[in-house]
């Protein structure tokens, strides 16, 4: 979502360390510059007059006119402004002393709120809490159908009474079920609006009277951009809820509602949806959301990924291996189902510091790693252990029996060894040059 304003403030904040030293000119272009590329990607302007004026005046406080190499201070203002625009410190949900913990998710039609209810559960679940939903979206067609669908997916139980009984009595109903089952967190999907109506602010009043929510979370689309921020203001005067869920970050919107919302609305952004897929969903860290914008990549979010999808008995196997130079490509292609439950790879690989910068124009083709395990897939138990005795006959064997054909494996074979060539250089304290190694096994 951010590359384009990424993009933008990465090449002037380039210009600004490029400088020796700096003038008061230097600083007004390079806000200048910062204020039109805040603006391009929807920020809202207040927002943005607000922002450009703070980072100025510490710019120009601390002292960095005229000295050697400022332009690193200047870098090191516009992350940190950019990560208090967008909320500060992480913040994560309030849990109730005595459960269950009620929270009660708000939100437009179409702002993905029921699948934002559905992935908040498994991620509650995946952290050890018993989770149950509540179907209070009785007006919208298959609301409830979708919602008892999703629940199943994650593993948790869901309490609906259909579309005939007021969405306030299914709320106080499931909240005592949940009670009464030991819940605990209970998650009340409501009913959302084609637009913000009294009828909508109303009954979410009167659920919040009936249950006394520990967080009431208002589920808001990125793709949206200014309208999205809109909307927020709307609820919060109507109703006073705790935090933001911002779905679709994955979109290709300019990114102006995730820089705009706690400005305006003073409420944080909680969570984030990254994707379609269930597991896409994380808490959201301004701090560390600032580092990608700036290109400073996200370790600490590819370390927490890495350690939730790789097993400990996995990884010392492979350790074992690399050592013994006993890895092949069963071994290749765990890594790659591994590597895939992290995420979409072009996303994983811009979280690593420098490398998006490196990568950039570089389109990488996920249907690949399709294609790359039917062949690994077609080939013998001893081909898998050393493809290097892989010769014409069995490349064709191969590309017959995964649907391919034999450039196709012998591209398989090549990229393997570039591998074998990365471990080696990582093994003997080089680091290899993963830019040029991309563009080669997987670019075009």
């Amino acid at each position: 979502m951010f590359d384009n304003l990424g993009e933008k403030l990465q090449a002037t904040l380039a210009d600004v360390r490029g400088r020796g030293t700096l003038t008061e000119d230097d600083i007004n272009a390079a806000m200048r510059e910062i204020r039109l590329a805040l603006l391009e990607a929807d920020v809202n302007f207040k927002v943005v007059r607000s922002f450009t004026a703070t980072v100025k005046e510490k710019a120009l406080g601390a002292n960095i006119i005229g000295q050697l190499n400022p332009g690193q201070q200047v870098v090191k203002i516009v992350s940190d402004e950019l990560t208090e625009l967008m909320g500060g410190a992480a913040r994560d949900l309030a849990f109730a002393p005595r459960p269950p913990t009620i929270i009660v998710m708000a939100g437009l039609q179409g702002s993905g709120k029921t699948t934002a209810t559905g992935k908040l559960a498994r991620l509650l679940k995946s952290q050890g809490s018993s989770v149950a939903v509540a179907a209070c979206d009785v007006y919208r067609p298959a609301a409830v159908d979708q919602l008892v669908k999703l629940a199943g997916q994650v593993g948790v139980d869901v309490y609906e009474q259909g579309t005939d009984v007021s969405p306030v009595k299914i709320a106080s109903w499931a909240a005592d079920r949940a009670r009464a089952e030991g819940k605990d967190v209970l998650i009340v999907d409501t009913s959302g609006r084609l637009h913000v109506d009294q009828e909508l602010m109303s009954e979410l009043v009167d659920i919040k009277k009936a249950i006394n929510p520990t967080d009431i979370l208002l589920v808001v689309d990125a793709m949206t951009g200014q309208d999205a921020v809109n909307v927020a203001e709307e609820f919060g005067r109507a109703v006073d809820f705790d935090g933001v869920i911002m779905s679709k970050l994955d979109g290709d919107a300019r990114g102006g509602a995730a820089l705009s919302v706690k400005a305006i609305t003073g409420k944080p952004i909680l969570f984030a949806s990254t994707g379609e897929k269930l597991d896409q969903f994380e808490r959201f860290h301004p701090d560390r959301m600032a580092q990608r914008i700036l290109g400073m990549g996200d370790v600490m979010s590819l370390i927490e990924r890495a350690e939730a999808n790789f097993d400990e008995q996995q990884a010392a196997d492979l350790e074992r291996k690399l050592r013994k130079q006993e890895f092949g490509l069963d071994d290749f292609l765990d890594q790659m189902r591994q590597i895939r439950r992290m995420g979409p790879l072009q996303n994983l690989l811009g979280m690593i510091p420098g490398l998006g910068k490196e990568l950039r124009g570089v389109k990488l083709d996920e249907k690949e790693f399709d294609r790359l395990q039917a062949i690994i897939l077609s080939m013998t138990p001893e081909e898998r252990r050393r493809p290097e005795l892989i010769k014409g006959s069995q490349r064709l064997r191969i590309a017959k029996g995964s649907g391919t054909n034999v450039q196709a494996v012998k591209a398989l074979i090549k990229q393997f060894e570039q591998m074998r060539k990365v471990m080696r250089q990582v093994s003997q304290g080089r680091m290899p040059d993963l830019g040029a190694l991309m563009r080669q096994a997987g670019g075009r």
